[in-house]
């Protein structure tokens, strides 16, 4: 398994006075997150603090970044618009481990 960062940004979908569990569509989007979860495809997830734009990241397991691309890009959130992908890159890691 290959070992990818992802780092979603609020998309044009966003609204900007909401939380982000207040978002359009947020019960599809934690059920989507949940299963990638119970299937050992997300590692690790949340958003980022500290900015004025609601960023998140992922640490994602898979095959390949082909495959990892498509089964993100089917979360409810990138779909519609309230998020999207800003950085996708391949990680080495080198400290700890992901079970």
């Amino acid at each position: 398994m290959s070992i990818f960062v992802v780092v979603n940004e609020q998309g044009p979908a966003w609204i900007p006075d909401r939380s982000m569990r207040e978002q359009p569509g947020w019960s599809d989007h934690a059920d989507f997150m949940n299963g990638l979860v119970d299937k050992h495809w997300i590692a690790l997830g949340g958003p980022l603090r500290g900015g004025s734009t609601h960023r998140a990241m992922l640490v994602v397991q898979g095959p390949d970044p082909a495959t990892v691309r498509a089964r993100l890009d089917a979360d409810p959130w990138i779909r519609s618009g309230v998020l999207r992908t800003v950085s996708f890159e391949p990680w080495e890691l080198l400290l700890g481990t992901l079970e």
